[in-house]
């Protein structure tokens, strides 16, 4: 099962990278095919093979020569990772099924915010729909506790936004979506983790980088760490 997942793992990590490339800039994800950003050269199932097909062409476009970023096979043994630790870990095909979700949406969300600084609509909006299913359905927290999470963890970034302006509604709406997969109390405990990560990096970024406290430093990143951090302790 582990190495089914991690398999199935690294096949989702490959789509994970079309969205995170295209919902920022506003394309489909469904068509094109997939091809280089460069030349426009569509890509066959050779170069499309996760991790394998970067390692082959070292990294480069095999028509233009074109850099390929390393995010790319970051992504793609980030998600067989996860996938196969949950994988090793759950029982329940119900609930492992409802964690590859909030694991899914948590990466991809969080990578367009740290290359873009942006918490798309397209992302946050619908995952909170998917988490409120699933909790109507039982695969995860009881459906109470999912509203609950959602309210009280939009709530609460949302007053930080209006009374700090240095938040966007990205992350209220994001805050809302972990609210509502895993339930109030490890959601307010995410953001206590994210904000104290947050805090602690920002300071050495900021002084390694000798830029001002205005700089805008993406918190979605600290926010999905605090989650997956919060909701392996609390759940």
């Amino acid at each position: 099962m582990v190495l089914l997942f991690f398999a199935i793992g690294l096949i989702f990590g490959s789509f994970y990278n079309v969205l995170i490339w295209r919902i920022p800039r506003g394309e489909s994800i469904v068509f094109p095919s997939s091809h280089c950003p460069g030349c426009g050269h569509t890509l066959k199932a050779r170069e499309l093979i996760p991790v394998l097909s970067y390692v082959l062409q070292r990294g480069r476009c095999r028509c233009c020569s074109m850099r390929i970023s390393w995010q790319y096979p970051i992504i793609e043994l980030t998600t067989a990772v996860g996938f196969a630790l949950y994988a090793s870990r759950e029982v329940s095909l119900p609930a492992l099924v409802s964690k590859l979700l909030f694991f899914s949406l948590l990466l991809v969300a969080s990578t367009i915010d740290l290359e873009h600084k942006i918490l798309p609509n397209a992302i946050t909006i619908p995952g909170i729909m998917i988490g409120a299913v699933l909790a109507f359905l039982g695969w995860s927290v009881p459906i109470g506790a999912s509203l609950l999470g959602l309210i009280s963890c939009a709530g609460f970034l949302l007053v930080l936004a209006l009374a700090t302006k240095g938040m966007g509604m990205g992350d209220v709406k994001f805050a809302g979506l972990i609210g509502v997969f895993i339930g109030p109390l490890p959601a307010l405990g995410s953001i206590f983790i994210a904000s104290l990560a947050g805090t602690v990096f920002g300071l050495i970024y900021l002084l390694i980088t000798r830029q001002g406290r205005n700089t805008p430093i993406p918190f979605g990143p600290f926010l999905a760490l605090g989650a997956l951090f919060s909701a392996e302790f609390f759940l």
